[in-house]
């Protein structure tokens, strides 16, 4: 293989020199790890407390973090899990940009929306803000938060052909200098937003949590002092290293490959099938994407930080069963390394389009698991039956204004080799993420929603079967555009040992005059009022074969209505004996 051209990113890095200095004990070290794992959730609550979009407070489309000086992982919140560790990429890249440390001051903050160094599209807009401590930099609070509009093509795309389509570029700029509002910066950014008043507070919301993480680190190097504070910080990220080692030391040493597919990207209407090679040695993992498919014309592609960001999601949460009440950091990443190749779907370059990036990030950690389930066999689930299936719903009303809503919709989960999936939920890459209710939907739009329920016969079966999709179904009362977001509606979920596949999720659209048409992505698609929206997320995959099922389960799923009597008697007529109705 040519290495000239293939890029090599060590997921969790070591300080540019080692420690050497004080050393802290464990009870120090760990009052510290709790008191940063405090603060990075102290953000999202000031954040989701003062945000103007629901899409913010009441979905947790966001990522607060705290980072030490030389950009490694502190602590997250609870927000977007494949959002896991890109903060550390855009603090680097936007203190670059200013020119070094040397040129922040006390009260800056830079603002970033450029994809390639968010790993994000525009509409996810990253601060930075550093820590002083006796006029010495301490690290970084940083905040990322979806924005409801920030001059894209479309509120929401999944059409643009290269980046610029994509959103309004603030390329690690002082949004504030010396704890002052930079006034041109501020208004050029409102001004490129169709919801102007949502772009400014929500803006001030995620100052205010970047503050509040300042504050945080302030208080504690305040406290312990810096030399006791920075040996904390070592031994709490060579602590956690050692977890992650001993943990990857119980994986075989070898090559398992997993694969997935997107089913278009947006432009050209093709499904995009690819592989990755997951390579354990020891106690170190890499997963190769050398062998991508290239870039492609639609906004399928996925910047390289969340790339990143899937592999750490990916292979961390593998931990969940062994590791309870895991508060990831730094330390847990330095086993993990990624090799791509530039010009890539999970390496695109500049400018390429961007703007859907989080469903291959999805499908990419499914495909991670999928390697992953072979040798440890037994502790992983089946896989999901989707990857985050959307709707983006915006028009002009003459009772809301211009407005714009959301939603991510919940998919069935693949069963265990002890117990069957558990309830539909988002996809893990999204798990921080919280359903809207629909009461919050209704509100904010002129729509109703219908109905919401699981489908029946739609998780895989086995032994232990995959959860259900789920059914949504919303009425337009007035002419709405619509922007669909589907995937994984012609892959459906894997099995395990013998169980079935999931069903698929699908989209339909009914307009008044009865025409229906089905869709997988489209932009900006004009509906009139009274237009029948129709989703279906996809079932979780089944573990085991179906002869081994229980009969009193496949009894009690009857009397719940989570399969049909049909089905049931042809997947497990061991529970109905000859003679029986």
């Amino acid at each position: 293989m040519d290495t000239a051209n293939i890029g090599v990113v060590c997921s969790g890095a070591r300080g540019a020199t080692p420690w050497t200095g004080a050393t802290a004990d464990p009870i120090t070290a760990e009052v510290v790890r709790h008191a940063l794992h405090s603060g990075a959730e102290q953000m999202q609550v000031a954040l989701c407390r003062t945000a103007y979009s629901h899409v913010v407070y009441e979905t947790y489309d966001l990522a607060c973090g705290l980072y030490d000086r030389q950009g490694r992982m502190l602590a997250q919140s609870r927000g977007l899990p494949i959002f896991l560790g890109t903060l550390g990429f855009v603090i680097q890249s936007s203190v670059a940009a200013i020119g070094g440390e040397q040129a922040l001051e006390p009260g800056d903050v830079l603002l970033n929306t450029y994809s390639f160094d968010t790993g994000s599209h525009c509409q996810d807009a990253t601060l930075v803000q550093p820590a002083f401590v006796g006029g010495r930099l301490v690290g970084y609070a940083a905040v990322k938060a979806h924005h409801l509009d920030l001059g894209a093509k479309e509120p929401y795309c999944t059409d643009t052909t290269d980046s610029f389509q994509e959103g309004t570029i603030f390329p690690g700029v002082k949004i504030c200098r010396r704890g002052e509002l930079v006034d041109d910066i501020y208004r050029t950014f409102v001004a490129n937003s169709r919801m102007p008043a949502y772009a400014a507070g929500d803006l001030h919301a995620e100052m205010t949590a970047a503050q509040t993480g300042v504050g945080v680190l302030v208080r504690l190097v305040e406290r312990y002092g810096h030399e006791q504070f920075e040996a904390a910080i070592e031994r709490i990220f060579d602590h956690s290293e050692a977890i992650m080692r001993r943990f990857l030391e119980r994986i075989p040493d070898g090559h398992y490959v997993g694969d997935s597919a997107c089913d278009g990207d947006g432009v050209v209407d093709e499904r995009i099938p690819f592989e990755c090679i997951v390579e354990v040695v020891g106690s170190d993992i890499a997963v190769d994407l050398t062998n991508a498919p290239p870039a492609r014309r639609g906004p399928i592609n996925c910047p390289l930080p969340c790339t990143v960001s899937a592999v750490r999601l990916a292979i961390v949460s593998v931990l969940g069963s062994a590791l309870t009440g895991l508060m990831v950091n730094e330390g847990h990443l330095r086993p993990i390394k990624v090799l791509t190749r530039p010009g890539t779907l999970f390496h695109p370059l500049p400018p390429a389009p961007v703007y859907v990036y989080g469903w291959s990030a999805t499908e990419l950690v499914d495909a991670i698991q999928k390697a992953l389930a072979q040798p440890l066999a037994g502790e992983l689930p089946a896989g999901c039956g989707g990857s985050m299936p959307s709707l983006v719903l915006w028009g002009l009303s003459p009772q809301y204004g211009f407005w714009a809503s959301g939603q991510v919709w919940c998919s069935g989960q693949g069963a265990m080799s002890d117990s069957d999936g558990g309830a539909s939920a988002a996809h893990i890459s999204g798990s921080g993420c919280r359903n809207f209710p629909a009461e919050t939907l209704e509100l904010r739009g002129p729509f109703i929603e219908q109905r919401r329920a699981l489908i029946q016969d739609s998780g895989g079966v086995g032994r232990h079967t995959g959860s259900l999709g789920v059914e949504y179904v919303f009425e337009l009362l007035e002419d709405t555009f619509a922007t669909p977001i589907f995937e994984r509606t012609s892959t459906p979920s894997w099995a395990v040992q013998g169980g079935g596949s999931g069903k698929t999720g699908n989209l339909t659209i009914r307009l008044p005059d009865g025409t229906s048409r089905a869709y997988v992505k489209a932009t900006a698609l004009l509906l009139p009022k009274g237009s029948i929206i129709h989703g279906a997320s996809g079932g979780g995959g089944g573990y085991g074969a179906p002869s081994e099922r229980d009969p009193a389960q496949v009894h009690a799923d009857l009397r719940e209505g989570y399969i049909s009597e049909a089905a049931a008697r042809r997947h497990y007529p061991h529970a109905f004996p000859r003679g029986t109705q």
